[in-house]
Parts: C-alpha cells; structure tokens; sequence
C-alpha cells in the first residue's frame, strides 16, 4: 500500500477552520503569531477583519491549518507516508511534512509568497468546466485574446483553470461557450495567478529564497510544475517557478494512482482534493 497525503491550496479557506488545533498545538500557533505579527487563532477562527479571503493572509493561515491537521493526523495513528503533493501553497505543507524545512521557516517563506503574489494587480482567473485540457488549449491558440491567457491549473479532465488580463478572459468566454463548454466561471481572485503575469513576482521570490537553506526531501514530494518527484537539490528552483507556472495537478494525480495499491489522505479543510481525485478516478474507469 502506498500512503498518499495531500494538501489543499488557495480556495480551502473557511472561516472557522483550525478551531480544535491551535489550543492542542500551542507550540506551533505561538510560532505563527510570531512570524506573522498577528493572532493565527484570531483570523482563522473568528476572521474579525474580514481578511481571511485576501491572498497574504489566506496563505500563511492555510500553511498552518494544513500542518497542523497533518501534525494531527500521524499523533493520532497515520503512518509515514510514501509520497505528499499540494496544490499551489499545499505544496509547501509537502515539503514541510518530507523535513525540507521546519515550521517557522515554512512560514516565514509562506508569507512572503502571498505578500508577493498579492502585490499583483489586474488580471483573473476562470474556471472552464466540461472541456478537456487540450481542446482548451487549441481554443486558447485560436485568437489574439486567447494568446493573452494561460492555463493555470491543470485539474482534472474536465475542470481546467485559465489566467489572464480581464478583458481577454472576457473576449474568450463566447469561444468556449460555442464549443460546448459546461460552466465558464470567472473566479473571485485578484490577479492572474500561475501565469505569465507572475513572472515579476516569482523572480523577486526567487531572489527570497536564496537566503534559505533546504534539506532533500525525506519522502517523495510531487512537485506541481510538472507532476513528477522532486530532486533533492531543486526544492528553491521549483518553488521560484511554480508561482508563475500552472499547476499540474491532473498529472500529479494519475502519476501518483500508479503507484502501487494508493490511499490517499487530505490534509487541510475541506474535501477540494479528494472531490477532484474522485471525478478523475470516475473518468479513467469509463
């Protein structure tokens, strides 16, 4: 049997979450608290300030309630697993879990992510459900506006996320809906994540990390840039790519259900993950 944990990313966040870990954990939430300057506890659990939606406090809230919920699940019995993977910022709770850093370092690296990442203005994403990747992108390559716009999440057969310029998200919608398109959904996020247009922010991570020390990874992490193991010495270049990359998140899931007798967990709020390994389960048995 191959033990599988995944970690959810950007999107997971509900209000409330993390309420039965942070008292159980002290250690780690006065950790947070201190390499954030905030309660951890306060903005996960009663999100006074409304700010639980914005990309620099989703994501360091997000790292937290997934480590911690895996800190919980192997106390509670869950052996090692053989094999992690995280969509987007759930990567990093991989790489914490294969003892690449410990986690105030994590952190620390987390919330200059999100610092980054939400320092991009204009732009969005829509989610293009009911067409496959590759008819998505031959429509994508067929107009001027559709050159504009990248394929962020890559996250099932038929659930695909697209990044771009406003304007040309909206020009391409009629294409989509033309070819049959089941739900064309533009997303409620403030810039055009994973794309081209991240760029200018993932140099500047990149010049980030060099400050870092990471240590090979302990368990086979799957890295989102192209869904396959990371090597030990490439933890800084891949996490510098993977913000203005997309999410090879299909690949990362039918790699990992060859592997032998898989069992996967999810580690964070939600079932996001689990949900998306379900319908592309149901779609390689039809």
């Amino acid at each position: 049997m191959s033990l599988i944990c995944l970690f959810p990313g950007q999107g997971s966040q509900v209000k409330g979450m993390g309420a039965d870990l942070f008292e159980r954990y002290a250690d780690w939430t006065a950790d947070a608290d201190r390499v954030l300057g905030y309660s951890i506890r306060e903005l996960c659990v009663d999100d006074p300030g409304g700010e639980l939606g914005l990309t620099q406090f989703t994501q360091p809230a997000l790292f937290v309630v997934n480590a911690m919920t895996y800190r919980a699940n192997r106390d509670d019995g869950l052996g090692e697993p053989s094999y992690v993977a995280g969509h987007s910022l759930g990567e990093y709770n991989a790489l914490l879990a294969a003892g690449c850093f410990d986690f105030a370092t994590g952190l620390t690296i987390v919330k200059e992510r999100g610092r980054l990442m939400s320092s991009v203005g204009g732009g969005g994403m829509a989610a293009v459900v009911g067409l496959e990747p590759d008819r998505i992108r031959e429509i994508l390559s067929g107009s001027d506006a559709g050159r504009l716009v990248d394929v962020a999440n890559f996250n099932t057969f038929d659930q695909t996320v697209i990044a771009g310029p406003k304007d040309a998200l909206e020009r391409v919608k009629p294409a989509f809906e033309a070819a049959g398109v089941r739900a064309y959904i533009v997303l409620n996020v403030s810039a055009p994540f994973h794309s081209r247009y991240m760029r200018e922010p993932q140099n500047q991570f990149g010049a980030f990390l060099k400050d870092f020390k990471f240590a090979g990874p302990s368990i086979e992490v799957i890295a989102n840039v192209n869904g396959r193991p990371y090597q030990h010495d490439m933890v800084r270049q891949i996490l510098s790519e993977q913000i203005g990359n997309s999410v090879q998140w299909l690949e990362t899931m039918t790699y990992l259900m060859r592997q032998p007798e898989p069992e996967f967990v999810e580690c964070g709020p939600g079932t996001v993950l689990t949900k998306m390994l379900a319908q592309i389960r149901k779609r390689l048995k039809n």
